[in-house]
């Protein structure tokens, strides 16, 4: 079976105007997420396996080691329990 990541339903989404950075708000916790990992989250809507958001990734960033990153970030952030 092929994973198809989505935000845990105890974790959200949002962009903070004031500091500038995507939050990732879960219960009596913030992640504040740097670089495009935001980015990257959005497209991890439970509809994209993950080779297609790397593809996708891939065509927006030519060059960037995203194949090797974005797989390791996403298992990571399953791990937590912040991915399903």
């Amino acid at each position: 079976m092929t994973w198809r990541p989505v935000l845990a339903r105890t974790a959200v989404l949002r962009h903070d105007r004031v500091r500038g950075a995507d939050l990732l708000l879960l219960p009596e916790r913030v992640v504040v997420l740097h670089g495009r990992a935001g980015g990257v989250l959005r497209l991890c809507d439970g509809t994209r396996a993950v080779p297609e958001i790397v593809a996708a990734l891939s065509g927006t960033f030519p060059g960037a080691p995203v194949e090797a990153e974005v797989p390791e970030f996403l298992t990571a952030l399953r791990k937590e329990g912040w991915l399903r």
